[in-house]
């Protein structure tokens, strides 16, 4: 009979060693290497397919009807998962202490059992009567949705196994479940794999949505092994700054849905209320007469999004400038101040530079290049921006300003919101057409960054003459 095979596994970043040694090659990390066992293998190829039954292959073309959707009743999360949730499919939830997702969860469980829904609600980091509290603070007692506390997952999975009729599981969170049959500690590599995968069998053969809460590392991202997301329908992210009243949930995978989609909700003494416009709530409180201010015309997933950009000039005090980033890749602040200096003439390396995204909101589109590139020219020149513009567009090494994809979108946004006017790429492409404006907002076409800086530049004109 072969012997099981032993290998050592990193709890930290999963790599596999065949030896145990006191630091991870991998990551760094030192002892955190665990022995597992692996199964014998078999002794050829003939071995391994002995006893399988022939795999049917169909065309591309079918009358696949579309999954059907379990719609929660909140649109925030409902826009965010592609409709709602599937039934049978896995999502993972994951977000910083506190940011709020047992809180849109248990609302989102509360809803859908106050429907008619049977919910599953099984917490492995606080007790029954911990949860009823935060019920009883959203207001939500009344809901008949099942409350359990467990950590265990032979007496999880033995408890759902008996299930037939249950819609929706929420398991909070999947770092406390535990299998016996492993001798890591709960949360590490072997652990988290084994547990997810047994639950994520679970929800596929009995037909309920199963919803796994997430931590993350210091660095942001999901704690445990990177084959967790692989093996989700969906993951999702809560993005946010406790500073800020506002919540942002992204999607980053969806197998039933659009990618990159977000829901925006204010986190208020009642819960998560979902913004139905996050376009006028951002802008909400802002200043068009100040200088270092533009509003980009972004787009999240399907939604089009209107964001203010504020940036700061001041004088460095000595040593290296500071480059102070909120919001935004500092790497690609670092891109523009460059263009700026090296195409554009213009003097800011021994400047201290500030720049935030106003409403806690992360951009991560290229085409905020253009809106960051106005935002920094006004601070630069103490110029404001025209209050009734919006901008976008990517900016090239060059200086040159490229087009983005889905203007006309960001067009109807701004127009809709009382913007008159906007700064966008030039038409370049040989039989192109330059997007539609909304009927009475004109365009401005902005062909390379130095002809943003010229217009800043005719603006200070009169004010040098005086003087």
């Amino acid at each position: 009979m072969a012997k099981d095979r032993s290998r050592f596994v990193c709890q930290a970043c999963g790599a596999v060693s065949p030896k145990w040694q006191g630091r991870c090659d991998a990551c760094g990390e030192w002892n955190t290497l665990i022995e597992e066992t692996n199964a014998p293998r078999g002794p050829g190829p003939a071995a391994k397919t002995a006893g399988g039954r022939r795999v049917e292959f169909v065309g591309l073309k079918g009358d696949s009807a579309p999954p059907p959707r379990i719609v929660t009743g909140i649109a925030e999360l409902d826009r965010v998962l592609g409709g709602g949730f599937v039934p049978a499919s896995a999502v993972l939830v994951g977000g910083d202490p506190g940011i709020g997702k047992s809180t849109i969860l248990l609302q989102a469980a509360a809803r859908l059992a106050s429907g008619g829904r049977r919910v599953l609600y099984i917490s492995g980091e606080e007790a029954v009567e911990q949860v009823r509290l935060r019920a009883a603070r959203l207001g939500l007692s009344d809901s008949p949705m099942e409350l359990a506390a467990a950590s265990a997952l032979r007496d999880i999975g033995a408890s759902l196994e008996q299930e037939t009729d249950a819609a929706l599981v929420v398991m909070d969170s999947i770092q406390t479940v535990w299998l016996d049959a492993l001798d890591s500690a709960p949360g590490t590599v072997a652990q988290v794999r084994a547990c997810a995968a047994e639950l994520i069998r679970l929800a596929k053969s009995r037909g309920f949505a199963l919803v796994l809460v997430g931590h993350v590392t210091k660095e942001g991202t999901l704690a445990g092994p990177r084959v967790l997301e692989h093996m989700v329908d969906a993951t999702l992210y809560f993005e946010g700054d406790r500073g800020h009243q506002f919540r942002i949930l992204r999607a980053v995978k969806n197998r039933f849905g659009a990618t990159d989609e977000i829901g925006v909700f204010e986190m208020t003494d009642r819960g998560l209320v979902e913004v139905a416009n996050p376009s006028a709530l951002f802008l909400a409180e802002r200043r068009g007469n100040v200088s270092g201010s533009a509003v980009f015309a972004g787009i999240e997933g399907t939604r089009p999004v209107l964001v203010e950009i504020q940036a700061l000039l001041s004088p460095s005090s000595g040593g290296s400038p500071r480059r102070q980033v909120v919001g935004w890749d500092s790497g690609r602040l670092s891109m523009l101040l460059a263009v700026l200096e090296a195409r554009c003439g213009m003097s800011l390396g021994q400047n201290d530079v500030y720049l935030n995204i106003a409403g806690g909101l992360r951009i991560t589109e290229p085409a905020a290049d253009l809106a960051v590139a106005a935002a920094l020219i006004s601070a630069a020149t103490d110029q404001p921006t025209d209050s009734g513009a919006v901008y976008f567009g990517e900016v090239g090494l060059s200086g040159e300003v490229r087009q983005v994809s889905q203007a006309e979108l960001r067009l109807r946004e701004a127009a809709k919101l009382g913007f008159s006017g906007a700064s966008l790429p030039r038409r370049v492409a040989r039989g192109g057409r330059t997007a539609a404006a909304p009927e009475g907002m004109g365009l401005s076409e902005i062909g390379h960054l130095a002809d943003l800086v010229a217009r800043f530049a005719e603006k200070t004109l009169p004010k040098k003459a005086k003087t």
